[in-house]
C-alpha cells in the first residue's frame, strides 16, 4: 500500500467534489462539505494535511486509501 501524498485542504475538497461532495460552506478555518447521501464533513482550509487526520477523513468520507489516489489521478 503506497504512502498517502501530502496535501492541503484544498486539494482534498477538490477530489472529493468528484464523488459528489460539494462545499457547503466555510466556518472559520474550516470548509464544510455536504456528501451525496447527506453526510457532512468538516476539513481544515491547511497548506498541509497531516497523514493521519488525512486517513481519518478520507474514511468519514466512506472512501478506502486506493479509491482517494485514483480520485487524485
Amino acid at each position: 500500500m503506497a504512502r498517502l501524498p501530502v496535501i492541503s485542504g484544498d486539494e482534498f475538497v477538490s477530489a472529493l467534489s468528484r464523488v459528489g461532495f460539494s462545499l457547503d460552506r466555510i466556518e472559520g478555518s474550516h470548509m464544510i462539505l455536504m456528501g451525496p447521501t447527506g453526510r457532512r464533513l468538516s476539513v481544515p482550509k491547511h497548506r498541509e494535511l497531516g497523514r493521519g487526520l488525512l486517513r481519518a477523513l478520507i474514511r468519514d468520507a466512506g472512501l478506502t486509501r486506493e479509491e482517494f489516489v485514483k480520485l487524485r489521478d
